[in-house]
């Protein structure tokens, strides 16, 4: 390889597209980010294809929608054969590095029981190399540098515990007891910066991942309290969690499945109200803004080293963040705050297009083309995303999805889910999908509950109009256009492949959605 380049994918746990663009932008200091939106194209239509963490990222890095990949929960294991971006990249000559976790379940077919890479949802995709473990129920070497640095804790879960004045119960908003300087997200960039220094003749491609905004909701001093709850918006949703249950039977438990409350260790009796919901949702604004400040330091570090210009830099998110929505927390949900995510991608020598908006609808299964079409790798057939490399040159083509879609599997092999308990479902039905054009959602499900249809142009998501009359030409248009969706997006990997008398032969897949 002769011309350098270069590709970091970033990915942040949990932000919602709003911080950015949206709501909640105007309250939340993120100055970096911004820099960097003026000097990118930011897709503002782009959404992820499945939820939660294990599932969104597998997409990501397979280029997969679910329904093909099937690993559709945190602990559903990929199989192994599965072609991802890091096997790809690695056809190309790169090195894949990932900083941080992947949230991928090994298949147990090529593991021994009892070996660790089947004891753990959170173990690295196959093809990367793991240059440091930073996973949510791991992190050792975090914890070895806390204890390097003189902290003292009893058990990895009291890392995520607050400290506060002996004479009062610990509130939303305690600081951590570990200092800035010493938090998970800068000890990842620490990390990162150290180790990808060494790499400045080299052709590199590095995925480094931040824990944060992800739960528990606490922060160092002084993300902890930057941001006055009583000076932000409240959530949207309707006046009563009765009201918003009754718009459709899996609101109801959706409401229970995730609350601040289990996530938020060390605060007994939490109570959900408007004085908790507003003190965590500033919490988890204080957590994007310190993710912010080090995603400054790598770009600086870019610039400095003079690999800004050698590098594909790609920001975006795995899910959103329900953040109290329609009393709902979390990212198992059927509503855009669930699904939406940001998306900033810098090409280098693509100055004319800095600053420029994407409005055309993305998925989160088109960044792995577009990196391998920038580095010049053939894409397999397996991939179902778009390289978005046409919209990042501003020429669009004639046949770009107008429509973005999405699933979510709300089963548990070991536990039933709420869901389950609640709407008697099993494993196999616990699943709905969802279509989104330019002014429909759609949501149908697998098993038999009432069809979900919001108009954005009406209530939006608070009313269901999917039984009204007027809207039954709609409804069976998208209906029939998700059913086409997914028939025309089944799996691939073989598909397109042939034996015959002379050898197999294969023909390269159209991946007009």
């Amino acid at each position: 390889m002769t011309v350098q380049k270069n590709v970091l994918l970033v990915t942040i746990d949990q932000l919602r597209a709003d911080c950015l663009i949206g709501a909640l932008a105007e309250h939340v200091d993120l100055p970096n980010l911004r820099a960097l939106m003026q000097d990118a194209t930011s897709f503002y239509q782009h959404y992820t294809v499945t939820s939660p963490c294990g599932p969104a990222r597998i997409s990501m890095l397979t280029g997969q929608y679910a329904m093909n990949h099937r690993s559709v929960r945190n602990g559903t294991p990929l199989r192994h054969d599965t072609l991802n971006i890091a096997t790809e990249m690695r056809k190309a000559g790169y090195l894949p590095m990932l900083f941080g976790y992947t949230d991928t379940a090994a298949d147990p077919r090529v593991h021994d029981p009892k070996d660790p890479a089947v004891q753990t949802y959170e173990y690295p995709m196959n093809g990367f190399h793991e240059m440091l473990e930073m996973r949510m129920e791991m992190s050792y070497p975090w914890r070895a540098h806390l204890k390097k640095k003189g902290y003292s804790f009893e058990g990895y879960e009291n890392i995520y515990k607050p400290i506060c004045p002996k004479d009062r119960a610990p509130e939303i908003g305690d600081p951590a007891f570990f200092k800035a300087e010493d938090s998970d997200t800068a000890f990842l960039t620490d990390r990162f910066l150290e180790t990808i220094s060494g790499y400045e003749t080299e052709n590199w491609f590095a995925h480094l991942t931040y824990i944060r905004p992800h739960w528990p909701l606490i922060a160092p001093e002084p993300y902890n309290r930057m941001y006055n709850p009583a000076t932000l918006p409240m959530p949207v949703r309707a006046e009563t969690a009765e009201k918003a249950a009754a718009l459709h039977p899996f609101m109801g438990p959706a409401q229970c499945k995730e609350t601040p409350e289990s996530p938020c260790l060390g605060f007994p009796g939490f109570e959900i109200n408007d004085a908790t919901t507003q003190s965590a949702r500033a919490v988890y604004l204080g957590l994007v803004s310190e993710v912010d400040l080090h995603i400054g330091r790598v770009l600086s570090f870019l610039k400095e080293s003079g690999q800004y210009e050698t590098t594909m830099v790609i920001v975006t998110s795995d899910h959103g963040e329900l953040l109290g929505d329609h009393h709902a927390w979390g990212k198992k949900s059927v509503f855009d705050a669930a699904y939406h995510i940001p998306l900033i991608i810098r090409l280098p020598c693509n100055a004319e297009q800095a600053g420029t908006q994407v409005t055309k609808p993305t998925e989160s299964i088109d960044l792995m083309p577009t990196i391998l079409e920038w580095i010049g790798q053939e894409i397999p057939n397996s991939v179902d995303g778009r390289s978005l490399m046409p919209l990042l040159k501003k020429t669009m083509p004639e046949d770009w999805r107008d429509y973005t879609f999405s699933e979510f599997d709300f089963a548990d092999i070991k536990t039933p889910t709420v869901w389950q308990e609640a709407l008697g479902t099993d494993a196999s039905e616990s699943t709905l999908s969802i279509l989104r054009d330019e002014r429909f959602t759609l949501v149908e499900f697998a098993c038999e509950l009432p069809t979900i249809l919001f108009d954005h142009t009406a209530a939006g998501e608070f009313e269901n109009v999917a039984e009204q009359s007027e809207y039954q030409p709609d409804l069976i248009r998208l209906m029939r256009q998700l059913l086409r969706h997914r028939m025309r997006n089944m799996d691939h990997t073989l598909s397109l492949d042939q034996i015959t008398k002379s050898g197999p032969i294969r023909q390269s897949r159209n991946r007009s959605n």
